[in-house]
């Protein structure tokens, strides 16, 4: 058959039934839209949060752990009988981590390493009249810091070279200098849990859109939280680490666990919760965006099986004046093509704008998350899977009706 021919008829079909072919071609149209909109929004939510661990926290962290899980005096004493301990106490050592800088040395050697920033944590008091504050003071080399973390591009008040250039200087968490009252310029009694204190100037203040650390955390020079804690030059409780590539993180820890006697946590182990929430939110995406396009494809399947039975009798001239099984399937699958084809185009263009409207609609989060907008990701793996859907779905809707209709026999059609 001449599929000119096939196209002709095909094209008069569709206008001549132009309300049926429009709720057939918006049945793909919707059905691709809100595909669009429900998967790009919740790969949004995913990523913005992802991005939001990894920009807030090292990609392996190594540190020294302080526990009870160690040999008792009397399993050391005897080590073949049966020993019971109960209450077991942790021992009196020191969080340091030995040899710490040479250790940071070595590690940001490695190709795959992006940075090592050496720190000296504390946990302190920030004294504010008569209240107390607790918090944690991080003693940073801030050029190593700001490489990690971009800390500058942080600051709400202030510059990191403030504090470079005064050893006095703090910058505090945009959420813990409001619970403070403090903005640049002020001063804060600091009180260590060794008793030592500090008198300190606030010099900047950042924020990294996440409670847990805007409401608790400041930064000062490394020299200062050894000077408040009575310790040396070479005292570092903790080694952040950045990675080229995140996903190289949990690989290398392993190897750096290994290397070293040291507590090494990447970042997958310390967001297990914000993954945990991810895989939740990615099942759920798949189960809902499937089920639109499932019910989606029935609706087109009902339109078309629908529009080839009201064509019946016009099948039965065909196949009377000549018309083959085949090319009774052809006119209609053409049909579909045109619908799919129209509509899956119409759905994406309908899914991108929602989408981007979503994107560009105001979300105020308050002070849990810095975001100003709807996470929305685009991809065009999605927008392609639409078109493929609304193409397929409406070429299987349109051939079973269809390769039924090219069996029936035209004398009994035109007979009844």
């Amino acid at each position: 058959m001449n599929l000119k021919i096939a196209y002709n008829i095909a094209q008069t079909h569709l206008l001549t039934k132009k309300k049926q072919t429009m709720v057939a071609m918006l049945g793909v149209t919707f059905g691709i839209a809100m595909f669009i909109v429900m998967i790009s929004f919740m790969q949004g939510v995913n990523q913005f949060l992802e991005d939001s661990a990894l920009d807030a926290s090292p990609h392996v962290r190594i540190y020294k752990q302080i526990t009870s899980d160690r040999p008792s005096i009397i399993q050391t004493i005897n080590p073949d009988g049966f020993n019971v301990v109960h209450h077991q106490k942790p021992k009196q050592e020191l969080a340091r981590i030995k040899n710490g800088l040479v250790i940071a040395r070595h590690i940001e050697q490695q190709p795959e390493v992006l940075g090592v920033s050496p720190q000296v944590s504390t946990q302190v008091f920030f004294n504010v009249g008569s209240v107390p504050v607790p918090g944690t003071l991080a003693g940073v080399d801030v050029q190593r810091e700001e490489k990690l973390y971009r800390l500058s591009k942080r600051m709400k008040s202030g510059t990191i070279e403030d504090l470079q250039s005064n050893s006095n200087g703090v910058i505090l968490g945009r959420l813990l200098a409001r619970k403070l009252n403090l903005k640049v310029g002020d001063k804060v009694n600091v009180t260590s849990s060794t008793g030592g204190t500090a008198l300190l100037r606030v010099v900047g203040v950042f924020s990294f859109g996440i409670q847990t650390v805007d409401d608790a955390r400041g930064y000062v020079n490394q020299a200062k939280v050894q000077e408040l804690i009575q310790k040396d030059a070479n005292y570092i409780t903790d080694l952040h680490i950045k990675m080229k590539d995140p996903m190289q993180a949990i690989p290398f820890g392993q190897q750096l666990a290994r290397q070293y006697d040291y507590k090494v946590e990447d970042w997958a182990t310390a967001n297990q919760a914000i993954l945990a929430g991810e895989k939740i939110r990615g099942v759920m995406t798949f189960v809902v965006s499937f089920t639109l396009l499932v019910v989606a494809g029935f609706g087109i399947y009902n339109i078309m099986n629908m529009n080839v039975m009201n064509k019946i009798k016009d099948i039965a001239i065909l196949k009377a004046t000549g018309f083959g099984g085949k090319d009774v399937i052809a006119i209609f699958m053409i049909q579909s093509i045109i619908i799919g084809f129209l509509g899956a185009v119409l759905g994406v263009m309908i899914g991108f704008s929602l989408s981007y409207l979503l994107s560009i609609t105001p979300f105020n989060a308050g002070d849990f998350l810095a975001i100003d907008t709807f996470p929305v990701k685009f991809d065009l793996k999605y927008y392609v899977m639409g078109v493929l859907f609304g193409v397929i779905t409406t070429l299987l809707a349109g051939y079973f009706p269809s390769k039924r209709a090219a069996k029936i026999d035209p004398v009994e059609i035109l007979r009844g």
